[in-house]
């Protein structure tokens, strides 16, 4: 008896087994982007996650660089200390996916009984996070969040006030506002 309740509690402590798992980013984080991500650059990327609805930073943008839908994603120009640098977003998804043991094992019994599966929709759960993806290059191309490179702090500082801009703006004709 004392096997079977081990085995029993054994069983519904690893019930949910995690294939994938999302980070979670407090604040930001700087890395490369195409290990954050295989389909992103092989720049470094300034990454924080989006808890905003999708969209949401694209709108952002567009309305504080007066982009009038045109490239939002892609090199837009901004200044840090008289010096023009050209930022670039990607939003991406991240998931943390697991395996349900027990909706399995509950489906293998019905099924050793001829009867049909009742939790098959449950044998595999998924939640997701997004996250906003920025890379930055200044006009001779070079990557301006590389370690190496001689602005990077005062470029980090510029996108930490962004991202705190984003997230404090609900009105995005106000960014636009501020920024002129």
């Amino acid at each position: 008896m004392k096997k079977i309740l081990l085995l029993l509690g054994f069983i519904i402590i690893s019930s949910c087994i995690p294939t994938q798992i999302a980070p979670n980013i407090e604040t930001d984080k700087v890395q490369i982007a195409k290990k954050f991500k295989r389909d992103l650059p092989k720049n470094y990327a300034f990454i924080f996650q989006d808890t905003k609805r999708a969209n949401e930073f694209y709108n952002f943008i567009n309305m504080k660089y007066n982009r009038k839908h045109i490239d939002v994603e892609y090199n837009v120009p901004f200044m840090v200390n008289k010096k023009t640098y050209y930022m670039s977003f990607h939003e991406r998804e991240k998931s943390t996916q697991t395996i349900n043991l027990i909706p399995i094992f509950v489906d293998a019994a019905r099924e050793s009984s001829d009867k049909s599966p009742l939790m098959q929709d449950y044998h595999v759960s998924r939640t997701g996070n997004w996250y906003i993806v920025l890379t930055v290059s200044d006009d001779d191309f070079q990557d301006c969040l590389k370690p190496e490179y001689a602005n990077r702090d005062l470029v980090i500082h510029h996108l930490r006030e962004l991202q705190k801009e984003y997230f404090r703006t609900h009105n995005y004709l106000e960014a636009y506002l501020n920024n002129n």
